[in-house]
């Protein structure tokens, strides 16, 4: 699944809350495809530098450049060109509904929201064909095999293990084939053995050309690193502010 990744830098890069800041002080520098680790303990803004990144979240000090558009100015056209991933609040998985269906459900929503006015002119045979391959090129790029699943494409997701229901996320968000991937708690819950598929997977797709952003508890060695462990005299309340602007992100 080859794509063309974007640059992405940040100086100074926060974002302050009534609460206190969710995150603040970031400087990151990354090539096109790129695989960059939000490193940090939970609780500490990981995730609400993720979506700040992908135009989801506002940004109140610094700036950030994402292929080209300024953050915290330009959000809509960040959004249009990146995908978040396994986000608890904003890109959850119905556990009653099957791999068949999210994967039906999002193809449907790309095509009604992210294709151009021509591409829906197109005779419906067509539409459908490119939804098909959409789909099948997603998940051989996430290593989700629906074959090898418990009940193939009609396992619901709450059968799913852990990895598998990460690949799936990953999936429905490659459907759009973004040039910025960005995937939320990356090695939670997960085993040694796990993890190292989990990492495996994104080193896969930055090599084919997406920039993919992750956060985790400890990045491996070869990505570009980016911390958010609080300083020993940060306000009190970050937890609760990151808390506090997930929800405000789900209901938008």
């Amino acid at each position: 699944m080859a794509v063309d990744g974007i640059a992405v830098t940040a100086e100074g890069f926060g974002l302050e809350g009534p609460r206190g800041w969710a995150f603040r002080g970031v400087d990151l520098a990354a090539e096109p495809g790129a695989l960059i680790a939000v490193e940090g303990p939970s609780g500490s803004g990981r995730t609400s530098l993720l979506l700040a990144l992908t135009g989801r979240m506002k940004a109140t000090e610094g700036t950030a450049t994402v292929g080209g558009a300024r953050l915290p100015k330009q959000l809509a056209a960040v959004r249009r060109f990146s995908a978040p991933a396994n986000v608890a609040g904003v890109t959850d998985l119905d556990p009653a509904l099957t791999v068949a269906e999210h994967l039906r459900e999002r193809a449907l929503l790309q095509r009604r929201f992210g294709d151009s006015v021509r591409a829906l002119l197109r005779p419906r045979e067509e539409r459908r064909s490119e939804a098909r391959l959409r789909i099948d090129t997603a998940l051989t790029a996430a290593g989700l095999d629906r074959e090898a699943l418990p009940k193939g494409a009609r396992t619901a997701v709450r059968d799913l293990e852990r990895l598998e229901a990460l690949r799936l996320s990953v999936a429905l968000a490659l459907i759009g084939r973004p040039r910025l991937l960005a995937v939320d708690d990356l090695d939670l819950k997960l085993s040694d053995a796990e993890r190292t598929e989990a990492w495996a997977l994104l080193r896969s797709l930055a090599a084919a050309g997406t920039t993919v952003v992750a956060v985790c508890s400890e990045a491996p060695e070869d990505a570009v690193r980016v911390s958010t462990r609080p300083e020993p005299q940060e306000d009190t309340h970050t937890r609760k502010e990151t808390a506090d602007a997930l929800a405000e992100t789900g209901r938008a």
